[in-house]
């Protein structure tokens, strides 16, 4: 009787535990689709203005695509500088009071901004639009902290990859809605962007759970709440300080495509802004394919370090076939290329983060944020500075893929960083495996 009740015992116990690692797996899998639709909505709505701001800027300025192409520029700088400054206040905010709060502040402050956009009558409140969105652009930094909360060491860098999964979703749809709507005026996808903002608000509100429980979180260091702060932070992970640096290239790299697409094919092969639309929408599927999907099946095959290598070996050969392209048509089929190089970004964050405590998520992600920003600070002006000066009408001569060959370089460099990081972490732990063999 005694052997039985506790046989009993030992499988009502066993039935427990297992319903109990259940609940808690499902809840994180159910926190993982919350972030991803939050994601997904606010990208949405970014990517819904992008094909009409090259239209809305020659419409302010009356003048042409090349002009515009150089105040984009300026307006991307804008709003990179101020998240720069605020993306690490931001997530030391989320590591104080939680990661919950600070979304839904982002998306209530990302909806009144599209409203101040869509009324905008000189280009002035475009830039002071762009500057409110960098103060509320928590989006990025906080996601990317909920995300480490919730993830094991074996799974952080496809979790990572849903964020890349949302931003190509997101491309696929927003500008082709975007695109579309344009056809209607250069405001009406502003509008459209405020409703989908709100919409994702109260998602949020309604939805979306706390990812930091209350012993994981610290106080407030305004020291550390400040990009140089939180860059002299990094002397804690010396090993981080070169893949961060190849990070920050890659994302400046980046900006040959995000802050220059638009006007190069509106430039060189006379796109309007439905084709426009229609493009990034292309981008957005691969880029979801890939970071969404195929990321799941090579990196556990490659591992992080081998899955950077790849990637940046296939950015790399997209911006370089980007450069010499003569007809729309491959345009589409080198971004097959450059969106499956789209594996390094996960995995280079995945190895960033895996190295911090859960403590510091919030810190490092901002920092990482803060840097994307920097990046953002000098790509914008530098890709499309460089655009404008070889397809001028005095330029020395025309050579409108110059950004794309630039960014194919500093891909290369990023690689060789990220290489020598990874050398100089190896040596250093065979050099403490040595001395601790000799000390025993």
């Amino acid at each position: 009787m005694i052997i039985l009740l506790s046989k009993k015992i030992t499988s009502n116990f066993s039935f427990l535990c297992h319903s109990f690692l259940s609940m808690r797996k499902n809840k994180k899998q159910a926190a993982l689709g919350f972030i991803f639709i939050t994601m997904l909505i606010d990208v949405i709505g970014w990517g819904i203005i992008i094909p009409v701001i090259p239209g809305l800027i020659e419409e302010l300025i009356n003048g042409d695509i090349s002009e515009a192409a150089k105040i984009g520029g300026w307006l991307t700088f804008a709003y990179a500088i101020t998240q720069f400054i605020f993306a690490p206040l931001i997530g030391n905010l989320s590591d104080k009071y939680g990661r919950r709060p600070i979304i839904l502040i982002s998306l209530f402050g990302f909806t009144l901004d599209y409203i101040l956009l869509a009324f905008a009558p000189t280009i002035l409140w475009l830039f002071i639009g762009r500057i409110i969105a960098g103060i509320t652009g928590a989006s990025i930094t906080t996601a990317s902290a909920y995300i480490a909360d919730i993830s094991t060491p074996e799974n952080r860098a496809k979790n990572f990859g849903m964020i890349g999964a949302a931003f190509g979703l997101g491309f696929i749809i927003g500008p082709v809605i975007g695109g579309l709507l344009g056809q209607y005026g250069a405001r009406v996808p502003f509008y459209a962007t405020a409703v989908l903002c709100f919409i994702n608000f109260l998602y949020g509100y309604f939805i979306l759970p706390e990812s930091l429980p209350k012993e994981n979180r610290r106080a407030f260091d305004i020291k550390r709440a400040n990009p140089i702060g939180s860059f002299i932070g990094l002397k804690k992970y010396p090993t981080l300080i070169g893949l961060v640096l190849s990070m920050f290239i890659l994302y400046v790299a980046s900006h040959a495509i995000q802050s220059n697409w638009s006007y190069f094919t509106m430039y060189k092969f006379k796109w309007d802004e439905k084709m426009v639309g229609l493009s990034l929408g292309m981008i957005g599927l691969c880029v979801a394919l890939v970071q969404g999907v195929l990321i799941r099946w090579i990196n556990p095959r490659l591992g992080n370090e081998k899955s950077i290598y790849l990637g940046f070996f296939l950015y790399s050969l997209g911006m370089l076939l980007f450069t010499f392209a003569t007809d729309s048509w491959m345009m589409f089929i080198f971004l097959i290329p450059y969106c499956l190089g789209g594996i390094a970004g996960p995995a280079l964050q995945a190895v960033i983060s895996i190295q911090v405590p859960n403590t510091e998520q919030g810190e490092i992600q901002g920092t990482l944020t803060s840097l994307m920003s920097a990046s953002a600070i000098v790509g914008p002006p530098v890709m499309t500075g460089i655009f404008y000066y070889f397809t001028k009408d005095d330029a020395p001569f025309e050579f409108a893929g110059a950004p794309f060959l630039l960014a194919a370089i500093l891909m290369i460099i990023s690689a060789f960083m990220a290489f020598y990081s990874f050398k100089k972490k190896i040596t250093k732990t065979h050099k403490l495996t040595e001395v601790s063999i000799k000390e025993n």
